[in-house]
């Protein structure tokens, strides 16, 4: 070798050794080095993890997984339940699981079963060993919870599901409905536990299933952790389905096919989330003793809040998720749930379907998304259609928004129960024919497009929770009187009747609203009042209020003008046909909504603010067009011209 080769590769050695100790000393002052694992159908969990020598479970990776490293999963269907040992340090530090870019990654909580058996009919069935499911057999366990009602009452339903080609088949209330001829639109299936085996009978029509692909569901969830307090994880971009889920109650443990597990700071985006036979997300409350024991009721749940408050319930240490750009789809209790751990989070840029469609059971927590405790809450910009309702918001909603969201379809879009604000609604498109439903007072209804009827409650006696502002820390209870409701801006088509607001216990007031052709006004009606829980003392206790008439200002009402508001789905996207009128503009005495327009929530006292505490500023539409601030148009667009118009909403 040559001097100057000598040198050549002395040099190198110093540089190298250089940057060797750049990087460690990089790592002294506070940066972390991440690691990205790979995990491949192909691989093998003995392998590091590499690319090139990947691990064939998701799990292998979440165990080797520290703060800020990267899971990678690579293009296949997985078979497992993956329960994250551990969690991120910061927003900074996250453990990531997300799909390779550009590969489908399906994540299920089945197996595909074979050796079915012909018996009559479309009827088939197959044995399989308990051996086969571990420690939890979805065929055994039964669906239970609080405020979870069999229809009819003495009716047993089971975890498990059937799946023919990805589809789900439905369970059949007894045997002999599994043995007759199947109906093609609903068929059924049934299953039986003894000491050694599982059996399951299915009806398939004019199809042999071990020609198809016929799945079984085997575990509770398919990404949960078994701790709570496991922050800082991101799941993103895979398709996760077919879970076992039980009903999830505020007052006990609530499992999805996804949860957070009373956790911190999670961020689950761009999931196709699907087939939970209850939940599809979970951002809700941990298990304990108490669980579904004595606890279903306002008392019950007020005990609840306070031994959340003791572990650990405030913005610190629980909540504030983000759910984002994912599509939840047939669930049979909810798409998204959440007691308490929901709240600071935000969910958006949501498409939400087919909840609780099939009305398999009954029960009182079935929404799209059914949060207690969303203080701080945003809901915006999601699409929710064909549910039983698509938002409940019930308990606790102090401070939530709800914006720019496009519902239609549902039973019921919006229900607002037992909360006493400050709760905001703007910009929202709401064409169900019921759009909203509110037992709860401290609301402010500002530039929606109200499509359907209005129901209210004008008293409950349930005495439940409002907040310091901004935290979870209870100031105090207090029971629900109907009203404390504010109108502000608002566009009523399609026969939107708002009549039931005519007289409440406390004020409801109405400004800068458009009443077109087939609308109904709260002012000068006189309908039936409903109530909701009311106790033995619920008499007495509305004796203290004093029923005041709904008051309406600077009123536009145009009977004569057909707005017309239709859907219309297309292969790009959905439209809404709609007729506005530049007129509407001309000398009106709307003004912005902000913070000092809107009068405080009576109960709690409190004003209308971001959940940072910045004034509020509704100065953006639904697409988020900056509106005329000195003459705001009504409904959730800002009006350029007249006539029909073809709004392209999703």
């Amino acid at each position: 070798m040559s001097m100057n080769s000598k040198l050549y590769f002395f040099i190198l050695f110093i540089f190298s050794g250089y940057l060797s100790f750049a990087q460690k000393t990089t790592v002294a002052v506070g940066h972390f080095r991440s690691h990205e694992y790979h995990v491949s159908v192909s691989g093998n969990d003995a392998n590091e993890g590499s690319l090139s020598r990947p691990f064939k479970t998701i799990m292998a990776a979440a165990n080797k997984a520290m703060p800020g490293d990267v899971i990678t999963v690579h293009a296949g269907v997985y078979r497992e339940s993956i329960v994250p040992p551990r969690g991120g340090n910061s927003d900074n530090e996250r453990i990531t699981y997300q799909a390779a870019k550009g590969e489908k990654v399906i994540v299920k909580g089945s197996e595909v079963i074979k050796g079915w058996q012909q018996l009559d009919k479309d009827t088939w069935v197959v044995k399989i060993p308990n051996s086969f499911f571990g420690s939890f057999n979805p065929y055994k366990e039964i669906i239970h919870g609080d405020w979870f009602w069999p229809t009819p009452k003495e009716r047993r339903y089971l975890r498990g599901a059937v799946y023919l080609n990805g589809d789900w088949l439905m369970e059949a209330a007894k045997k002999d409905e599994v043995m007759n001829v199947a109906d093609e639109k609903n068929p059924l299936w049934w299953a039986d536990v003894d000491s050694t085996t599982t059996t399951i009978w299915a009806q398939f029509k004019k199809t042999d299933p071990n020609s198809q692909t016929v799945e079984i569901n085997v575990r509770q969830t398919v990404f949960y952790p078994n701790e709570p307090f496991i922050n800082f994880i991101t799941v993103r971009g895979f398709v996760l389905e077919q879970a076992a889920t039980n009903w999830a109650p505020p007052t006990a443990e609530q499992m999805g096919l996804i949860g957070t597990h009373w956790s911190r700071g999670w961020i689950i985006e761009n999931n196709t989330i699907q087939y939970s036979k209850c939940v599809g997300i979970a951002l809700g409350k941990y298990g304990d003793a108490f669980d579904n024991k004595d606890t279903e009721s306002a008392e019950g749940y007020v005990g609840t809040i306070k031994r959340a408050l003791r572990f650990g319930w405030n913005k610190g240490t629980i909540g504030g998720h983000i759910v984002r750009n994912n599509t939840i789809a047939y669930c049979e209790q909810t798409g998204i749930v959440g007691s308490m751990g929901c709240a600071f989070s935000i969910v958006e840029g949501n498409t939400i379907h087919d909840i609780h469609i099939r009305r398999l059971f009954n029960g009182a927590e079935m929404a799209g998304i059914k949060f207690h405790g969303g203080i701080d809450v945003q809901i915006r910009n999601n699409h929710i259609y064909r549910t039983n309702m698509g938002i409940w918001l019930d308990w606790m909603a102090q401070g939530a928004q709800i914006k720019s969201n496009l519902m239609h379809d549902n039973s019921l879009d919006i229900f607002l129960e037992v909360n006493h604000g400050p709760m905001l609604l703007s910009n929202n498109i709401l064409l169900s024919k019921v759009c909203l439903f509110l037992n709860s007072s401290g609301a402010a209804v500002v530039h929606n497009l109200l499509g359907g009827k209005i129901d209210v409650i004008n008293f409950d006696s349930r005495l439940t929770p409002f907040h310091l502002p901004h935290t979870t820390y209870m100031a105090g209870l207090h029971d629900n009187p109907g009203g404390d409701v504010q109108f502000v801006n608002n566009l009523f088509i399609n026969g939107a009747d708002v009549s039931a607001y005519s007289k409440s216990l406390l004020p409801v007031r109405f400004d800068g609203n458009v009443y077109t052709k087939g609308a109904v006004q709260a002012v000068a009606a006189n309908n039936e009042k409903k109530f909701g829980e009311m106790g033995s003392d619920a008499i007495e206790k509305m004796k203290q209020y004093t029923e005041h008439p709904a008051t309406e200002q600077n009123a536009l009402v145009k009977n004569d003008f057909d707005a017309a508001g239709v859907l219309i789905t297309e292969k790009n996207g959905i439209y809404l046909e709609l007729s506005m009128d530049k007129s509407w503009l001309a000398g009106s005495q709307r003004k912005l909504v902000t913070t000092t327009s809107l009068h405080h929530a009576i109960v709690p006292d409190l004003p209308f603010e971001n959940p940072d505490g910045s004034a509020l500023r509704i100065d953006t539409d639904y697409f988020g067009k900056k509106r005329n601030t000195i003459n705001p148009s009504p409904g959730p667009f800002e009006i350029t011209t007249t006539g029909k118009q073809k709004l392209k909403l999703w």
